[in-house]
């Protein structure tokens, strides 16, 4: 009983094949195997040997071993353990059973192949095989590589081009474009021969062409920047190039060929797709300002018009209402500034105030407040103001029946739109421009009114009402409204100039150079306060001081006249003669046709000693100015040296006529008929100017001697008179004690009065000088040597 129990325990574990399965190649696949059992790896001893190999290779197979890992025990119900297959009775893979190889098709792709079969060892990775050999080395000169390297020359010029632009460069860039276009040609032929023509790259090609148009259209080369447009446009091959018409439109509009341009625009126009909506407002923009330019403002307006109901902009506005004012259409004018002023700016200002006193809100708030988006909306609401400000300035005047009422509507309208703060600006302009018609009265009163607005106005109504006193001449009101200005604000450099200049007026040359420098320091481009800084100095006496203001200020205002007449004059009164007359030489080249100035110059070459020269600019002064005493008389002294006495009596008899009043020119006249050898016209012109000026001693002088050596009776006559004129003189100058020096020193104060040398310099402006010449002393110091009649009375 016992051995047929062990007989059957034996049994159970003997698995025979079932005889249906000899055939059949794939059975037992389905079976589960326990050599996927991961619990008893432990107990595999061919894993644990593989795990403990260098690559994890595990023994090799043959071609009778049934399986690939040894039997295992498998535990049994009395905790002994049976060795046990692990195939299981069935075939195992790749294995070779009864002659007949198991199919591969399974495992392939893992890496079995049937050289495992032959003994060789599992290496799916090839490793066995060794290092891979090297790669093969590309040749430099092949045709592929050629291209390669001339397609990487042809973009670095283009971007060395395009960077020359961006510098300046405009010559080096349209070098860099043509070199560029050269080699994109050579690389085009090059790809024909290696390949086929569709492999062309067309947006090199394209990039090319572009960047040398371009390049042309900067330098002004507009003919052959056209062509190389035509050459993109027309080349079917390039998508999208119908928009480079605009810039075709462009070149067109520059060269003032409307018709074209508006033609290339609208093709422009016609290939831009309805969606790209803010292209196209930018074409009909440009259609627009090309009809203005034109002159047909109807059509601008239709353009116009179609923007602000499409996409309204500032710039469309504001050349909308340029458009009505050209038209002289009021109405329009008037919703056309309206349109302009509803143009929304899409800025928000609350976003820059800080809502909490949270430390790191505040912290992010003060970093964006001027941060490179705030600064572009700071640009875009000054360019909203600007426009706003020139429409209202342009049409106030036209719109309603006078100016006044034409910006009281357009302060109305801006009140009650964004723009507040406008309104104000729009007030002042009002009063300029009365200012401007010469109505001071109604300026200073809408003055007075925005003094009581904000610190802003106020400080600059309280600048103009400075301005408008101190040149009535009323210091004490332009110092008080100058006060009120640096006070409402104080780093207003206008209100502290016109400070500095009623402290000027009262005498005060250290406390106004002190606002001078303060009006300096809140705007260095203040030129007014420079320019006061020098004349305070040349008051002071500092004229190293006064010369280095005025250098300054010539880097800054390079041509202006009162610049440098001032270096010249500081030059003069250091007596460095030869830089006065080089700075007087710019002044001339500045304003040709001023008398002074050219008579300033005859002056000091006078000084130097060129005849010559001080001749060529007193006559020129005389020709642009023949009423200027001075050029006369150095004129005709002039005559008389070169003893030309004919030449020099026509400038002494306009000047007679210039001062009717004076004996002397008539003297004068008559001398240089006497000198002449012209007697009998002296003679006339002698008595001629005793009948006007009867109590002139000097003429009844001359008409005594004249007559004696002619031998005319007159001679006794004229004899009597004299004596009896210088009786009376006695006796005057006894009466009066000053003497004949009081009589003299009068009419020479009166004669000085219609020449005088001094001139009042206003601190508001330069006051060019009136030249200095020394023609009356050459006359005074003039004998009028005669042989025949002796030593001569000279005039005073």
């Amino acid at each position: 009983m016992e051995s047929n129990t062990r007989k059957v325990q034996m049994m159970q574990n003997v698995h025979l094949d079932p005889e249906t399965d000899e055939d059949d190649l794939y059975s037992g696949y389905n079976d589960y195997s326990p050599i996927y059992d991961i619990e008893e790896l432990e107990n595999d001893a061919a894993f644990q040997q593989a795990v403990r190999t260098s690559h994890g290779r595990r023994p090799p197979i043959t071609a009778k071993i049934p399986s690939t890992a040894v039997t295992r025990p498998i535990a049994t119900g009395n905790g002994s353990k049976t060795s046990l297959a692990s195939s299981i009775g069935r075939p195992v893979t790749g294995a070779i059973q009864d002659g007949v190889t198991r199919p591969m098709t399974a495992v392939r792709a893992a890496g079995f192949t049937k050289a495992a079969l032959r003994g060789s060892a599992f290496d799916p990775l090839g490793q066995s095989r060794g290092p891979a050999p090297p790669l093969e080395v590309k040749k430099k000169d092949s045709p592929e590589e050629k291209i390669k390297q001339l397609e990487k020359e042809v973009n670095e010029l283009v971007e060395e081009s395009c960077i020359a632009n961006s510098c300046g460069d405009l010559k080096l860039a349209l070098e860099k474009a043509k070199d560029a276009g050269r080699k994109e040609r050579v690389l085009v032929r090059l790809r024909e021969q290696a390949t086929t023509p569709e492999n062309i790259n067309l947006d090199l090609t394209y990039s090319v062409l572009f960047n040398l148009a371009s390049q042309y259209s900067v330098n002004e080369m507009y003919a052959e920047a056209l062509n190389t447009y035509q050459v993109i446009v027309k080349n079917k091959m390039f998508s999208n190039a119908g928009i480079l018409k605009v810039n075709m439109g462009n070149i067109y509009l520059k060269q003032r060929n409307y018709s074209k341009a508006i033609k290339f625009y609208r093709m422009a126009l016609d290939q831009v797709p309805s969606v790209n909506k803010q292209m196209r407002i930018k074409i009909m923009q440009n259609i627009g300002v090309t009809f203005i330019q034109a002159g047909q403002y109807s059509d601008a307006i239709n353009s116009y018009e179609h923007i602000m109901s499409m996409a309204p902009n500032l710039k469309a506005g504001y050349n909308l209402t340029i458009c009505y004012f050209a038209v002289g259409d009021q109405e329009k004018m008037k919703k056309a500034l309206q349109k302009l002023i509803a143009v929304p700016l899409e800025i928000d200002e609350d976003k820059y105030i800080s809502p909490s006193d949270d430390p790191h809100t505040n912290l992010v708030t003060e970093a964006i407040k001027n941060d490179h988006l705030r600064q572009m909306e700071c640009e875009r609401k000054a360019m909203a103001e600007k426009y706003i400000m020139t429409s209202a300035k342009l049409i106030a005047p036209v719109i309603e029946t006078s100016f006044a009422a034409g910006y009281d509507w357009c302060v109305e309208v801006v009140k009650a739109s964004q723009y507040v703060e406008l309104a104000d600006d729009l007030e002042i302009k009002k009063a300029v421009t009365y200012l401007k018609q010469r109505d001071y009265n109604q300026a200073v009163k809408i003055f007075k009114m925005l003094e009581k607005k904000d610190s802003r106005v106020k400080s600059a109504a309280a600048t103009n009402l400075s301005a408008l006193y101190y040149m009535g001449k009323d210091f004490a009101q332009a110092s008080s409204y100058a006060d009120i200005a640096v006070n409402s604000d104080r780093y207003n450099p206008a209100a502290l100039t016109n400070k500095g200049n009623t402290v000027f007026a009262n005498g005060d040359y250290e406390k106004a150079a002190e606002f001078y420098k303060e009006a300096l320091r809140n705007d260095s481009s203040c030129t007014e306060a420079l320019y006061n800084i020098g004349l305070t100095y040349e008051k002071l006496n500092r004229l190293d001081e006064t010369l280095d203001c005025f250098l300054k200020l010539h880097a800054i205002l390079r041509n202006s006249a009162e610049v440098l007449y001032q270096i010249a004059n500081i030059y003069e009164l250091k007596e460095n003669l030869s830089q006065a007359i080089e700075w007087l030489r710019q002044v001339v080249s500045v304003v040709p046709t001023d008398p002074q100035v050219l008579a300033k110059l005859g002056e000091l070459y006078d000084r130097e000693g060129d005849k010559s020269q001080a001749f060529q600019y007193y006559c020129e002064s005389y020709r642009y100015f023949p009423c200027n005493i001075e050029v006369i008389e150095w004129l005709g002294a002039y005559y008389i040296d070169t003893q030309f006495w004919e030449k020099a009596i026509q400038y002494f008899e306009r000047a007679s006529l210039i001062q009717p009043t004076q004996v002397k020119w008539q003297l004068m006249v008559a001398s240089c008929f006497r000198r002449s050898g012209n007697y009998q016209k002296a003679l006339d012109t002698y008595k001629d100017t005793h009948r006007k000026f009867p109590e002139s001693v000097e003429c009844l002088h001359f008409l005594v001697r004249l007559c004696t050596n002619l031998g005319l009776k007159d001679a006794q006559e004229y004899a009597r008179k004299l004596k009896r004129l210088e009786k009376m003189k006695e006796i005057r100058e006894q009466r009066m004690k000053s003497g004949r020096d009081g009589s003299g020193g009068s009419r020479g104060k009166r004669e000085g009065s219609a020449s005088s040398d001094a001139s009042y310099v206003d601190p508001l402006g330069p006051q060019i000088e009136r030249p200095k010449t020394a023609a009356k002393k050459r006359i005074d110091e003039d004998d009028f040597a005669d042989e025949e009649l002796g030593d001569d009375l000279l005039p005073e």
